[in-house]
């Protein structure tokens, strides 16, 4: 039973990483497109590469943990 509450424990922690990441790439872009903008006093090349950086946390990243965090098959 222990293992059981175990695993899913870790799954549920996997989950909410794997949440926490796409809602940090989110507010990346949010920042790198205010630098772009020029709400914020950046030079546009750091809101472009915040920008990046950002849209990858939203789409590659989580596909990526999910990936390395797949259970085996049985």
């Amino acid at each position: 039973m222990d293992d059981r509450k175990a695993s899913d424990e870790a799954a549920r922690n996997r989950w909410m990483v794997i949440g926490a990441v796409r809602i940090a790439g989110v507010a990346m872009v949010l920042v790198g497109l205010m630098i772009v903008r020029q709400v914020i006093p950046e030079p546009a090349w750091a809101g472009y590469t915040i920008l990046a950086v950002g849209l990858a946390d939203v789409f590659f990243v989580p596909l990526l943990l999910a990936r390395k965090w797949r259970s085996p098959p049985p």
